[in-house]
């Protein structure tokens, strides 16, 4: 049974007869269509509502979420995936306070996005104002990542959009347990359910199918490996917002603070070494790349953190370091995401040098350098075109909440739309209003 939408708001109708998991890509297509022009406009109330409802289910149902999520994580052992990607995958308590708070920023930030645009003059004869609009029928495309879900299920709603969600099939309970969570909250607020599509069919066919209707899907948003964004690149026919593919440096200038170097690095790589902000290879300046290796082995060691430097065969190795901790750096390791707690270090000859690496092998996501010239980091910034330069800082402070600029979805690498977090902003556009007053073109 439905519940009553509170006064003031549009009834979930049509929407509530959501397709089955076997439904064909129509039927999909047709209901998160029919979601999206059921949906009131940006910053209705139920907008709002919904924002609470969501952080309100979370708690409730959060015993079984995990329940779910514990299903998947013991499939995801006995099948032997790599413990970083299962830790990946799991939902812990931690994760909830971060996921209501979430619900609670956006929900602010959604005032402040839509409030009323001041009139302005559009010649001598009328008045024009800028309105929000959402971008309509959205796609995510993701991998076992269950917050990410939560992510998807929440900002493009805010924004006025219907989603489709297809994260990994390794998360299958716990995504059918959230977007059991996400109708429930739509209903309270007033919505139609069918702006939150979980896709439980994990069938390639379907996302091939859903790739090639730009018809039906006004956005795509990729997020995850530079293979899962290159696949939905070059299958897809829909205008899409990149994200991910983080194969990310950090070059330590001569003058560089090594301690703070070292420190930096550890963060930029061991809280989420498969992270798309996390530091893949240090290009060290030649003359400092062994200090460098020996200050960061030191540092590894006191936090008793499992962690491996793939050291430039050129480069000496520091002198007692713990040869475990140490492994040559090969020619396949240039360009690749170790997805582990591993760095590797590469000795270069100055900025130059660094610069040309970076610009040859890395994707755009997040590059830092550690320099205490002045002039070497101003000029490191100047060449180096990411969606984000770091200097003197981790590279995980490319974040939306961290950088001030608030909720994100992902973080785009594309250059048309929205480079760097993708806000809540990001998943709107716009259009004008022209109070004409019977003006003609003539």
């Amino acid at each position: 049974m439905v519940t009553a939408p509170p006064a003031g708001t549009p009834a979930a109708t049509g929407s509530d007869a959501r397709p089955g998991p076997g439904s064909s890509p129509d039927a999909l297509l047709t209901a998160a269509r029919e979601a999206f022009a059921a949906a009131p406009p940006i910053g209705a109330d139920a907008y709002h509502r919904y924002a609470r409802e969501l952080a309100t289910r979370l708690t409730t149902d959060w015993p079984a979420l995990t329940r779910a999520n514990r299903r998947d994580i013991e499939r995801a052992e006995r099948a032997g995936m790599p413990p970083v990607l299962v830790d990946r995958l799991r939902l812990t308590d931690d994760h909830l306070p971060r996921l209501t708070a979430l619900a609670d920023r956006a929900g602010h930030e959604l005032a402040a996005l839509t409030a009323t645009d001041t009139r302005r003059p559009a010649g001598a004869w009328g008045t024009l104002r800028r309105v929000p609009r959402p971008l309509g029928v959205v796609l995510m495309v993701y991998e076992a990542r269950p917050t990410v879900t939560v992510d998807g299920a929440l900002l493009p709603v805010l924004a006025g959009n219907a989603v489709l969600l297809r994260g990994g099939k390794e998360m299958a309970d716990t995504d059918a347990a959230l977007a059991a969570t996400a109708h429930a909250a739509l209903r309270a607020a007033g919505l139609p359910t069918g702006l939150v599509t979980v896709l439980h069919d994990p069938r390639r066919a379907l996302l091939r199918a859903l790739l090639q209707r730009p018809d039906a899907i006004d956005v795509l948003i990729p997020r995850g490996s530079p293979s899962l964004i290159a696949h939905c690149r070059d299958a897809g026919r829909i205008p899409l917002i990149a994200s991910g593919g983080g194969v990310n440096h950090l070059y330590v200038h001569a003058s560089a603070d090594l301690p703070l170097a070292a420190t930096v690095t550890l963060d930029s790589k061991l809280p989420e070494p498969a992270g798309c902000t996390s530091v893949e290879l240090v290009l060290a300046d030649r003359s400092v790349a062994t200090a460098y290796t020996a200050e960061l082995l030191r540092q590894a060691e006191r936090r008793g953190a499992r962690f491996t430097v793939r050291l430039d065969p050129s480069v000496a190795p520091p002198a007692g370091g713990d040869p475990d901790r140490i492994a040559p750096l090969a020619e396949h390791d240039i360009g690749r995401e170790f997805l582990d707690p591993v760095v590797g270090v590469l000795a270069v000859d100055g900025p130059g040098q660094a610069i040309a690496h970076i610009r040859r092998h890395g994707s755009g996501h997040t590059e830092g350098v550690l320099a205490t010239d002045p002039d070497v980091a101003a000029g490191f910034t100047r060449a180096v075109d990411a969606a984000a330069v770091i200097v003197n800082g981790s590279l995980r402070l490319h974040d939306g909440p961290k950088l001030g600029l608030g909720t994100e979805l992902a973080i785009a690498t594309g250059r048309l739309h929205v480079r760097g977090p993708v806000t809540l902003g990001s998943l709107m556009t716009s259009g004008w209003v022209v109070e004409a007053n019977g003006e003609l073109r003539g």
